[in-house]
């Protein structure tokens, strides 16, 4: 059945989903090229276990990020409980999908453990940086202003 509030939910739900996907887009795009760039100097220095633990640590962090934001318009109109089923099996899930790589530093000498770990930050990085880049550039044009 076909009502006004449901398709107001449903465009809502979808001008969000845009929302959230440019968002990814962003810093996804930020992070790996980031993660390249790094990766090919440590290559370059002779330290390719480090270039392949950030970048390993990188992508897996970009799936996390990926995933976190496809699950955050399943919670939307649900009752609490499912909410918090479907919250902590997103969570269980995504902490499983983060001991991927760690488990694969730790087995493998191919990767370093350091960097893999950095390498699962990075998004957070690059967004806890490009806010402290706003805010900088926020107080200097307030200053000229």
């Amino acid at each position: 059945m076909f009502t006004g509030r449901s398709w107001k939910y449903s465009k809502t739900k979808t001008v969000k989903m845009e929302q959230i996907r440019q968002t990814q887009k962003k810093y996804c795009s930020l992070a790996i090229t980031l993660a390249i760039f790094a990766g090919v100097s440590f290559f370059l220095f002779g330290l390719k276990p480090m270039g392949k633990g950030l970048i390993l640590g990188t992508i897996f962090s970009i799936l996390n990020f990926i995933l976190m934001g496809e699950s955050l318009p399943m919670k939307i109109g649900l009752s609490k409980k499912k909410t918090f089923a479907i919250s902590f099996g997103s969570i269980f899930f995504r902490y499983g999908l983060m001991a991927i790589p760690i488990i694969a530093a730790i087995k493998m000498e191919q990767f370093n453990i350091a960097s893999t770990v950095f390498g699962l930050f990075m998004i957070q990085f690059v967004i806890l940086t490009d806010e402290i880049i706003r805010l900088i550039y926020k107080s200097t044009q307030k200053k000229t202003a």
